[in-house]
């Protein structure tokens, strides 16, 4: 059992006692880092999330405390009461290091079994095990870093927003289900047999209703829930940084989230952030081959449909005949790594996100070896190299086809070459605004046009003519903030007259009873009249694993999912039992797979 706490208080954190503490008499708790045992010296470096500071004992200053710390081991848990004292060897890798405490109290107040793994932030343990013992991995120095940087996002977050007028509101957890991009949440009601609620995806709906109500500046930290696939930078719960303003256009909701992320960079980071460029979604998509750029690096999209117009090559003449495009990019000095096995990798790639194949141009040598040049007339490859400015050592990656296969598939292979080629900086943040993103996007199994934000969004005005006669000229108030590559907010300005709201439903194809079924209330609300309004929601997960410098999502959430939206410590979810079923009027249909 572990000793009694009475009589014995903290007075100092173990990573915040410094020289100006030397001569007092001071209280420390926490975890057993390690235990080094020199005969008639024991030190001990004793961890808290502040960090490290060395406790010593000594066998001749009091028998019974040199016993205790001589008993203690790894992730003991440990009160210890002593003064303070200069070191002789100052520690110039820990904060505490000109500083050490000669322990006289010892108290040990848990005892741990061996950990599964060691608590260590340069670790080697495959992450399922640490996911298992999630409580374990948290101690990490690295782990708690990220945590404590994601509160400092929060609390940034809620002072800039206070400062500038906003209230913040809370919105319902469980609210109708209405049709936002991704599968809802559900949760059945025991009192309303055969219904549900839905876990909100996002306050999409409440915080405009906001709005008609005459709170003109709301925010949020709001939970929401999509049951989506994931990767890297999604989980199924996630938290956003939820905000709407009243009076305003696009530029006023820019502005205010620009100022957010400077003073956030400014009091986080010490980072003064320029102010940041606008791409429209056509210029993104044409320089970069996406959507949420990374512009860390160069290697931008070239167009070669004029310079190789004339080509006899079948691949290249075939895509421009089709109202396709040649595009390229070059990386240069990369001839060294993009060997031509490396270049097949790319090509399997290329295809695997829908091209037909990769052409390329590969300069290692006193001759560039090119991939299509048999199929060229003599000087037509010097003007393909001319247009690319191409140099010895470089390698042209080239795709023929129609430009929403030309420009993705650049994109990724983009990405992929920069982190090859180990081009792209790690301590550095571009920020950058998209806009003008198409209302529509053509969907291939439907053969028709669907929308691609949600159906609140307002259309720019000099497009509205062509909401029924021609949707892919039509564009959108909508506006994404992009950090390295990530996208970190998404928003639009809201459609805020009836009629407009009314059309927008029945040019996505809703009949007016699947409107009052699903946004019933919504639309009654815009009949009293409401504000201009538009707003953003900001990934807070994104946004600390952008500032951490972090891969993953799960590395600054303190329980998260894995790739099957399960929690490997908690083994969620989980089987109920009937009962609990019983008073939903729940019946089980499993698939064979499950049974």
């Amino acid at each position: 059992m572990g000793e009694s706490i009475k009589g014995i208080r903290r007075t100092h954190y173990c990573g915040e006692v410094t020289k100006n503490d030397i001569g007092k008499e001071i209280v420390v708790g926490g975890w057993v880092q390690r235990q080094r045992n020199k005969g008639h010296l024991i030190f001990i470096d004793l961890r808290d999330r502040t960090g490290i500071v060395q406790l010593v004992f000594n066998d001749e200053t009091d028998r019974e405390v040199f016993e205790k710390a001589s008993s203690a081991r790894s992730e003991f848990v440990l009160m210890a009461k002593g003064k303070v004292m200069a070191r002789e060897a100052v520690n110039t890798e820990i904060a505490t290091g000109e500083i050490e405490i000669i322990v006289t109290e010892l108290r040990v107040m848990a005892k741990a079994q061996t950990p599964p793994f060691e608590i260590v932030d340069d670790t080697n343990v495959k992450e399922e095990l640490r996911l298992k013992y999630r409580y374990l991995d948290l101690r990490r120095r690295s782990l708690q870093e990220n945590l404590i940087m994601r509160h400092n996002i929060a609390r940034v977050a809620r002072e800039y927003f206070y400062k500038n007028g906003f209230i913040e509101i809370e919105t319902p957890m469980l609210m109708k289900s209405t049709p936002e991009g991704a599968r809802d949440y559900l949760v059945p009601s025991r009192i309303h047999e055969g219904k549900f609620y839905a876990l909100p995806q996002s306050p999409q709906i409440y915080k405009q209703l906001l709005m008609v109500s005459g709170f003109d500046r709301y925010i949020q930290l709001a939970r929401c829930f999509r049951d989506e696939d994931l990767r890297a930078d999604r989980q199924p719960d996630f938290t956003q940084i939820d905000m709407e303003m009243s009076f305003v256009d696009q530029e006023d909701v820019m502005e205010m989230v620009e100022g957010f992320a400077k003073t956030l960079f400014k009091e986080i980071k010490g980072i003064e952030l320029p102010d940041f460029p606008h791409y429209t979604y056509k210029e993104a998509m044409e320089r970069f081959g996406s959507d949420k750029p990374d512009t860390r690096f160069a290697m931008e999209i070239i167009d070669l449909s004029e310079t190789v117009k004339n080509t006899d090559f079948v691949v290249f003449k075939g895509a421009l005949e089709n109202d396709g495009s040649v595009r390229a990019i070059v990386a240069k000095n990369s001839a060294a790594v993009l060997t031509r096995k490396n270049i097949d990798k790319l090509t399997e790639q290329a295809k695997g996100i829908g091209a037909k194949g990769l052409a390329y141009i590969r300069w290692a040598d006193e001759e560039p070896n090119c991939s299509f040049s048999k199929f060229l007339k003599d000087g037509e490859l010097d003007e393909i190299m001319n247009k690319l400015s191409m140099e010895k050592g470089d390698v042209a990656l080239i795709v023929a086809d129609k430009n929403r296969i030309t420009l993705p598939v650049l994109g990724q292979l983009r990405l992929t070459v920069a982190k090859q080629l180990d081009i792209i900086p790690k301590d550095q943040f571009n920020l950058l605004w998209i806009t003008e993103f198409p209302f529509f996007e053509w969907d291939d199994e439907s053969n028709s046009w669907v929308a691609m934000h949600h159906p609140f969004t307002m259309p720019l005005e000099e497009c509205l003519e062509y909401l029924d006669t021609d949707q892919e000229k039509v564009r959108a108030k909508a506006y994404d903030l992009v950090a390295n590559g990530v996208e970190l907010c998404s928003g639009s300005i809201r459609i805020n007259d009836y009629e407009l709201q009314q059309k927008m439903f029945e040019s996505l194809g809703l009949t007016k009873e699947e409107i009052e079924a699903k946004f019933g209330f919504l639309v009654d609300a815009y009949k009293y009249a409401a504000p201009p309004h538009g707003g953003v929601g900001i990934g807070l997960d994104r946004l600390a694993m952008i500032m951490c410098g972090a891969d993953n999502l799960r590395d600054v959430i303190a329980f998260p999912k894995v790739q099957n939206a399960s929690e490997i410590m908690s083994a969620c979810p989980s089987t109920v039992d009937d009962k609990a079923l019983d008073d939903l009027h729940i019946a089980l249909k499993l698939s064979e797979k499950e049974n």
